[in-house]
């Protein structure tokens, strides 16, 4: 405690009239005081600044007064806590893990006389979970580098959450003060309300299963029909007073299964086979689940995503661009298969590459292009590679036809294998690049046939996209020199050709099972690599507070 602060409690010791309430209000600062500084000390932080500490330097800067309590008894402040603590759920978040069901019992039964220490722990105990909840709805319950490590996020948002509480409780309004700190974007809110409807499915029971049968078309009597009208009213795909026949799969219950298939990702063919009864039987409490965890990824993504960037969703096969709040593009793509997966992070694309040649990584040329040379020697021809030894001024191009290709292996090959442009580059017309640790940018292929497939996991790790040109002309289109006429003529060349952007724009690559897009549609995926299960485990395992003061320093997979 800092002798300044000291002096100002002491004089506020001595000016308050001598009554029960000041004695009692002095005895609970006291308490405060003495708790906090024990609680520093067995941290192993007695040395420290106990500013460090947001419960300590919260109370101190009130000089130890306290913040939820009158002449001993809880204020409606705590009330308002409770409440936000319960709303908390329809963020996905768990009021149990806060101690509501503790608090709401304290709070019932508090006595008319407490004694000061129980109502200093009291003071401790809700602040201590307004800083969690708040910090909480900033950032996350969990901390992503504990339990997703295969992300690399940019800096959370951040706040001064003691700053944040002061200023709701001299309005008196703390919720208001949590409310405001949660992400404020279409998108969230819309989940939010998702998962409450959800929720409130799951708690229902009984919701209705589809059995396996055969396959369902238009103009098919089936006694299932009635299940599947059921489960489509139930998930907002079929209005409620549509006129169908209890058997019959009639057109109008044909469009409404075209609808859910387009949102869950699945053929759009309007037949209802083995994916489309496994998607429509998932109970809620699953799909609750699912949208739990991508709101909690959602508070751990930057606020500012940049006035124009562009943002993957691998998990959706999914490309879109932003600018200016809208939404002015959107594509298919083809991401890594499971076992070369594309990482999530942030890069800053700077330029693209034009007639790219492609340069294979040494994994890729031992694993994947080596095999397809042993089994047909003209594979390299044909495709447009060569082989290269050497770097720089000391690269030279090995006659392939001089080298015994049974002689190598994945263990053993002291080559490089670059690939021409051309129209089997396995780059496409065009690459956008920004460069990172892993080697990934977005680029063209030739593979075009790969876009119908709804599950389009095939790359090496990679972004194909459907239509680069188009993307190609949108990024360039403030550079006149390379309008869409400049940029066909380049490519008819044939010649390699770096075009730098004037503007570099952010590309987030990001995993999402569940969003809503700008038209307020619900989409669900599969979890592509088990990337939910990880995340929705360490939510279920997180800590339930002690009925008393918490410790200063959370679980490992809190922040």
């Amino acid at each position: 405690m800092t002798l300044i602060h000291r002096l100002l409690l002491t004089l506020c010791l001595f000016t308050l009239p001598l009554t029960a309430a000041a004695a009692l209000h002095d005895q609970v600062a006291e308490q405060l005081r003495d708790r906090l500084e024990v609680a520093t000390a067995e941290a192993g932080n007695g040395d420290a600044d106990p500013e460090r500490s947001p419960l300590h330097r919260f109370f101190l800067d009130r000089v130890y007064r306290p913040a939820w309590s009158e002449d001993g008894q809880p204020t409606a402040r705590a009330e308002q806590l409770l409440a936000v603590l319960a709303e908390s759920r329809g963020h996905g978040l768990a009021p149990a893990a806060y101690g509501y069901d503790q608090l709401s019992e304290t709070l019932r039964d508090w006595p008319e006389e407490p004694a000061p220490g129980a109502v200093a722990d009291l003071e401790l105990q809700l602040t201590r979970v307004w800083l969690q909840l708040a910090e909480d709805a900033l950032t996350g319950q969990l901390n992503p580098d504990v339990v997703a490590p295969d992300w690399e996020l940019q800096s959370p948002p951040s706040e001064d959450l003691v700053q944040a509480l002061s200023q709701g409780l001299a309005e008196d309004d703390i919720a208001t003060a949590v409310r405001q700190l949660y992400p404020d974007q279409d998108n969230y809110h819309q989940m939010r309300r998702a998962l409450s409807r959800f929720q409130a499915l799951a708690e229902q029971g009984d919701y209705p299963r589809m059995e396996a049968g055969p396959l369902l078309r238009v103009g098919d009597r089936d006694p299932r029909v009635e299940t599947l009208r059921e489960q489509l009213r139930l998930l907002g795909d079929l209005e409620d007073d549509a006129p169908l026949s209890e058997t019959l799969y009639g057109e109008a219950l044909e469009a409404a299964v075209r609808d859910f298939q387009r949102r869950h990702g699945l053929q759009v063919d309007g037949v209802v086979g083995p994916r489309t009864v496994a998607a429509l039987n998932t109970p809620p409490a699953d799909r609750a689940e699912q949208l739990r965890v991508n709101l909690e990824r959602l508070r751990w993504m930057p606020r500012d995503l940049g006035d124009r960037y562009i943002l993957v969703n691998i998990a959706g096969f999914s490309m879109t661009v932003h600018a200016e709040g809208e939404t002015v593009m959107r594509q298919r793509v083809v991401v890594g298969r499971d076992y070369r997966r594309t990482p999530v992070f942030t890069g800053n694309m700077t330029y693209l590459v034009l007639n790219p040649s492609w340069e294979v990584p040494h994994r890729l040329a031992t694993r994947d292009v080596l095999p397809l040379i042993q089994r047909d020697p003209e594979y390299l021809e044909r495709m447009g590679f060569r082989v290269l030894q050497g770097w720089g001024a000391d690269e030279r191009e090995i006659d392939p036809e001089s080298l015994d290709w049974d002689r190598y292996s994945h263990r053993y090959f002291p080559y490089r294998l670059r690939q021409l442009p051309g129209p089997q580059n396995a780059m496409g017309r065009v690459k956008f690049m920004f460069p990172n640790r892993h080697n990934v940018y977005l680029h063209d292929t030739p593979s075009r046939e790969l876009f119908q497939q709804p599950r389009r996991a095939f790359s090496s790790g990679c972004i194909r996209v459907e239509r680069p040109l188009e993307l190609a002309a949108w990024l360039l289109r403030d550079q006149r020199q390379w309008s869409p006429e400049a940029i066909d003529k380049a490519l008819e060349e044939r010649q390699e050709r770096t075009v730098p952007l004037r503007r570099g724009i952010p590309v987030h690559l990001q995993y999402w099972t569940a969003w809503v897009d700008a038209e307020g549609t619900l989409h669900f995926r599969d979890d592509l690599y088990d990337r939910d299960t990880g995340v929705a485990a360490a939510l279920a395992a997180l800590p339930k507070p002690e009925p008393t003061l918490w410790p200063e320093l959370g679980a490992a997979t809190r922040r």
